[in-house]
């Protein structure tokens, strides 16, 4: 084998252009598959950190029937069992508890509608960098902190500055009038213009007074260490946590995302489907120029004693060295390129951008620098390659002697 092997390699280099052009065949087809697998796993990636993080988690934890109907008396007592218990679970990174409502906001004669996030600030921040968002002012100072962080809309809307007052009225636990007047300590910058427009952060301790809710909260927004076991951790937690609990993960939670992600994947794998027919068919055409070219040279061969699944087993392995070649070179050709836009994101601008940051995302294509994706479709490749290669296998098992030698 070792010796047919060998033979193939220096069959290559016989007629450097005609390698070169099957190579190159190979180098653009994973060259290109590259890019755009990448761009994609690159962008769900993005909305994993931006949506799934900023918002509801991985997975939640409600008392039951909160999702369809998210009043403050549907809310569960915050205890440090409870989070041991969803912490033994395993693949858990952060358990956030948040106190999660509406109210009334006021300033002077301006009165405006707004969900109000009341949680922990150690804990939020260490999963959501919500500092890295506060344009204005500051961060909470402690988790006892009694201030506000507004979003920077909602602060225009209500002509409020740092250091100004907003009264907040609502209706706390088991129908307690909430009323209130908060120092806003910070402005807020989200994506979401709709966050932006709405949303106002408590601390957990202050929410909980304001509501009446002593010790009391809406959810668990669980963050998980390794994102791909999520339904592994999901059927755990709900056996551990029984009936008494509603665990809900983030796709059943957030359906317009998925479904988003999925339709946008499905028309990804059928756009590379198209590439890879098409990049095929040129393989297959410098396969097919190269046979032919060549078949007079395999009819002298076979002329003079050579027998023809040897002559097939060379030209086989000839096609195999090409296709490791040309995956290679796509590999390092590409990698470059998917580092750079990895550290620095495409900005998106108009539609796409508003797209983006109505799931509260970030308006940018990133690419995404996973080995998973180099892996597979290097694979992919060779694996087409593989495939025509098998043409010249058969055409020299059936071609006319007498035919080749006169051609």
């Amino acid at each position: 084998m070792k010796k047919y092997l060998i033979i193939a390699w220096r069959n290559l280099w016989r007629n450097k252009r005609r390698t070169m052009i099957t190579i190159a065949s190979v180098f653009f087809a994973l060259f290109l598959a590259l890019l755009m697998r990448s761009m994609q796993h690159g962008t769900y990636n993005l909305m994993e950190k931006d949506a799934i993080r900023n918002s509801t988690g991985f997975i939640q934890v409600h008392a039951p029937g909160y999702w369809e109907d998210k009043t403050i008396d549907n809310t569960f007592v915050n205890s440090h069992k409870l989070i041991t218990e969803v912490n033994a679970v395993g693949n858990i990174s952060q358990v956030i508890p948040r106190l999660e409502s509406f109210a009334l906001a006021s300033s002077g004669n301006i009165t405006k509608g707004i969900g109000i996030v009341g949680t922990i600030p150690d804990i939020e921040n260490s999963i959501t960098k919500l500092t890295n968002r506060v344009t204005e002012g500051q961060y909470f100072i402690s988790n006892n902190d009694n201030g506000l962080l507004v979003g920077e809309d909602l602060a225009k809307y209500l002509e409020i500055k740092v250091g100004d007052t907003i009264v907040l009225l609502s209706q706390g636990f088991h129908g307690i009038t909430a009323a209130g007047e908060y120092p806003v300590r910070g402005i807020l910058h989200f994506p979401a213009p709709e966050m932006n427009k709405q949303l106002i952060y408590m601390t957990l301790s202050a929410a909980q007074y304001f509501y009446a809710a002593d010790n009391r909260v809406t959810s668990y927004s669980i963050m998980l260490n390794e994102p791909d076991k999520l339904d592994k951790t999901y059927n755990k937690l709900a056996a551990s946590l029984g009936k008494n609990y509603e665990i809900m993960p983030w796709n059943e939670m957030m359906v317009e995302l998925k479904q988003q992600i999925e339709s946008d994947n499905i028309s990804g794998i059928f756009m590379l489907a198209i590439l890879y027919v098409v990049v095929a068919f040129g393989i297959f055409g410098t396969i097919l120029m190269m046979t032919h070219e060549r078949r007079r040279e395999f009819s002298v061969m076979i002329a003079i004693g050579m027998q023809r699944y040897k002559l097939a087993l060379i030209v086989f392995l000839e096609t195999i060295y090409m296709g490791f070649i040309g995956v290679i070179m796509g590999a390092l050709g590409a990698l470059p390129i998917v580092y750079y836009f990895f550290i620095n994101p495409i900005p998106l601008q108009g539609e796409m951008a508003k797209a983006m940051e109505e799931f509260n995302v970030q308006p940018i294509l990133p690419f995404a620098l996973e080995g998973s994706i180099f892996f597979s479709q290097g694979v992919v490749v060779l694996i087409l390659t593989t495939i025509i290669a098998f043409y010249p296998l058969i055409n020299i098992g059936k071609f006319s002697l007498i035919n080749g030698l006169r051609g």
